[in-house]
């Protein structure tokens, strides 16, 4: 008898595109799994979600993911998402890309989405290069690690992602490897309900490049060394999360907050508060609006 049965996630992913392209060893699937997993637990419907990614080897998700997706252009994942939430406010909008992508290219993108706490979930899958293209220095690539265009290593202070979150306004800081897939798991639930703007980063092996150039081994190693030199602390200072080079690091979750209105929240409030004033005060000046209002509202 034939065996018709599929995977219980099968429903999230557009079967037409499979196989992948990641290589061997890779933790992009594995961050992938976690992120459908954590969305079907959710309760949120297929139809009230849309994921938006960029360049590169995590950029490929948008097209795997059957759900309303956006493959954007380089380094402007985040704009693109902005541009979604405000056109959509109902909807739960993800940005799921890399390192390269959304802190090189897009790290202004990055930084100012935190300022105005959009309300988007940003999962950074961060394997320490430009993988896609040839493995070159990234903005989180470590000291001193080889890569396509540093090969005697690498001699800039790299980001370290979650402190420059928090420095920017996230709401919701949070760092794991693909090896601890329960916690990924736990930690993108928790984003999807968040409200505001929240950040995950996903730390994985880039064995095709990145661990090969530096003599790491295959992405089962980094796996036992993801494991050996994770140290998880939840609530930790973020200024001493920074990733070195073969050395252990700090995972966990660091900011979970409430309060902070949103950036449409805050648009919306100003909003219904000057349209109540007698529309007759209200004059034009120049390229601005200036309001002169009655007794009561704010002036502009």
């Amino acid at each position: 008898m034939e065996n018709k049965a599929t995977h219980p996630m099968n429903k999230y992913f557009r079967a037409d595109r499979m196989p992948h392209m990641w290589c061997p060893g890779c933790g992009i699937g594995t961050a992938v799994n976690a992120f459908v997993n954590a969305l079907d637990k959710s309760g949120i419907e297929k139809n009230n979600v849309a994921v938006v990614s960029g360049i590169g080897c995590t950029g490929r998700v948008a097209g795997y993911v059957n759900v309303d997706s956006f493959h954007t252009t380089h380094g402007r994942a985040i704009p693109f998402a902005e541009g979604l939430k405000a056109a959509s406010p109902d909807t739960k909008v993800v940005v799921f890309s890399g390192d390269g992508d959304l802190m090189s290219i897009g790290g202004n993108h990055f930084i100012h989405a935190g300022r105005k706490n959009m309300d988007l979930l940003v999962i950074c899958v961060n394997n320490l290069n430009y993988a896609m293209t040839g493995g070159q220095v990234s903005a989180t690539t470590p000291m001193k690690a080889i890569t396509a265009t540093a090969p005697y290593g690498s001699f800039c202070e790299p980001f370290n992602l979650p402190f420059l979150a928090e420095a920017a306004g996230a709401v919701y800081v949070a760092r794991w490897t693909v090896y601890h897939v329960r916690e990924m798991q736990k930690a993108i639930s928790e984003g999807l309900k968040k409200k505001g703007f929240s950040f995950i980063e996903i730390i994985s092996p880039c064995p095709t490049l990145f661990e090969r150039r530096n003599k790491m081994g295959t992405g089962l190693t980094r796996l036992k060394f993801y494991k050996e030199n994770s140290i998880v602390e939840n609530g930790a200072d973020t200024k001493k999360t920074t990733i070195e080079l073969n050395k252990p690091f700090v995972v966990g979750k660091f900011v979970d907050i409430e309060g902070r209105q949103t950036y449409i929240d805050a648009m919306n409030t100003y909003y219904d508060a000057t349209f109540q004033c007698d529309l007759n005060y209200m004059t034009y000046k120049g390229v601005r609006n200036s309001y002169n209002v009655e007794e009561g509202c704010e002036n502009d």
